[in-house]
């Protein structure tokens, strides 16, 4: 038995479902006859890096150790002197399995712990899979200084076309080395999508050209599976971690922030001599912590902050830009802020997984637009906001406005904007990382019916690791729907 995820880094579900019904992904048309093509939603912050932790780890990323693409490190427990930030966009991508909770298997450790029936340890193969803890040099496509060099040039000169080399060239190795060493789990990622989105928008004809090397590479690894009589034997998914919606305007939070008069921290110019006010940690570029008074080595709590900072935070909802605020009241308590007088709510959770864990309390409106939820678990908090603007957000604002990394303010952009108007190498027409449907959807391609319906990204690894009959452990966020 073996499983191999395939990501669409950045499809839209909807995008997917036209260019199936167009008869231009024929091999990934003939998954979805055969097992299904469901939609479930992935992580918040919906972006590349965190929203990876679901798919290896069974887990939401916050609690983990990622709580975005970037993050500053109030206790300096990782990212120390001179800045401590992190910035998973170049070189620091490196951190990212130091900086996981070492608590929380990846699905490579779980495989490398087990052996086949010869007794042989069970292998991985990988292809940019940011997440790569458990598994060794030779289980990865795309490692080494040759093609670090080709990616680095490919991204800082924006060339969207040469992004789609590189995920023919990866497609094209995981394909040569599924079939010459057979890993029992083949994660594989192709960014194609995702660039072209930003690029020209989520429907522009060059995403459907990168959506076509995903078809190529699926059909390539069918016909090898069914060549070596393998196929039955086979599960093939295809799936994306986060949507795009279409950008009109760029607001630049980090100077608008200092135009207020607070001295601020914000990449990629993280290294200040003067002591700071408020450090700002865009993702995807539709969302961003704010850290405020962080010389603070523990997290204050916005109950602690409130008297200094709420007029920043009333600045912030006057702005266009900014559709919810969310502040953390504490590791189980959230108090969430909508934009245009749509009023204050609070959302509540138990680390007991044994009970209702959920409650979302609006207090003077209704940001969410989902009405009172009392005490509900994962799966009926997110049937409550599934068809909703914001499909699962009591679950994903829980899980992430508790995390010890993430920001005293967390904001998710309006729709139309995102927060980073400068240094993007590829001006973006399109954008993702924050709580609306369009991000937070993301297709799933099955190559057979599943047991029982897919809810969320955190699903595939439980799943995986059934579908391989090996052990699922403990304290997962995810459910097995093999």
């Amino acid at each position: 038995m073996s499983v191999i995820i395939l990501v669409a880094d950045g499809a839209r579900p909807d995008t997917m479902a036209r260019a199936l019904d167009d008869g231009a992904l024929p091999a990934l048309a003939r998954l979805r006859d055969e097992g299904g093509l469901y939609t479930v939603t992935s992580t918040f912050p919906s972006v590349t890096g965190p929203a990876y932790a679901p798919f290896v780890m069974g887990r939401f990323p916050g609690p983990i150790g990622l709580p975005g693409l970037r993050w500053y490190d109030r206790a300096r427990t990782r990212a120390t002197f001179p800045d401590a930030t992190r910035s998973y966009v170049g070189a620091e991508m490196r951190r990212v399995d130091g900086d996981l909770s070492p608590d929380a298997p990846t699905i490579f450790e779980l495989v490398a712990a087990n052996r086949d029936a010869g007794g042989t340890p069970l292998r991985s193969l990988a292809a940019l899979n940011v997440i790569g803890r458990g598994l060794g040099r030779g289980d990865v496509v795309g490692r080494g200084a040759s093609f670090a060099l080709r990616a680095a040039r490919t991204h800082f000169r924006g060339d969207v076309r040469g992004w789609l080399a590189i995920d023919r060239d990866v497609g094209a190795e995981v394909v040569r080395r599924v079939r010459e060493t057979k890993p029992a789990v083949t994660f594989a990622a192709l960014t194609g999508v995702d660039k072209t989105s930003h690029a020209s928008g989520h429907d522009a004809p060059v995403v459907r050209d990168a959506l076509r090397i995903v078809d190529e590479t699926a059909a390539r690894l069918r016909a090898d599976a069914e060549r070596a009589g393998v196929w039955e034997e086979t599960h093939l998914w295809v799936v994306s971690d986060h949507g795009h919606s279409p950008v009109t305007w760029h607001e630049d939070l980090a100077a608008l922030i200092a135009s207020w008069g607070h001295r601020v921290l914000a990449h990629p110019w993280v290294y200040r001599l003067r002591r700071v006010d408020v450090a700002v940690m865009v993702s995807g570029n539709a969302m961003a912590h704010l850290y405020l008074e962080p010389w603070r080595r523990e997290r204050p709590w916005w109950p602690a902050l409130a008297d200094a900072h709420d007029e920043l935070v009333a600045q912030l909802l006057d702005r266009e830009s900014v559709d919810l605020v969310l502040l953390p009241h504490s590791a189980t308590r959230c108090e969430v802020r909508g934009n245009r007088g749509r009023g204050r709510a609070m959302i509540e959770w138990s680390p007991d997984a044994r009970v209702g864990r959920y409650s979302y309390h609006p207090i003077d409106g209704d940001p969410l637009g989902v009405g009172a939820l009392d005490r509900v678990d994962a799966a009926d908090a997110l049937a409550a906001t599934g068809d909703g603007t914001y499909p699962d957000a009591v679950v994903q604002i829980a899980h992430l406005a508790g995390a010890s990394r993430s920001g005293d303010v967390i904001l998710s952009a309006a729709r139309d904007w995102d927060f980073r108007a400068r240094y993007e190498p590829i001006p973006h027409v399109s954008s993702h990382g924050g709580l609306h449907r369009e991000h937070m959807l993301v297709p799933l391609l099955l190559n057979r019916p599943p047991a029982r319906l897919p809810r969320r990204t955190t699903d595939l690894m439980p799943s995986a690791l059934h579908a391989l009959g090996l052990p699922v452990p403990p304290g997962l966020d995810g459910e097995s729907f093999v």
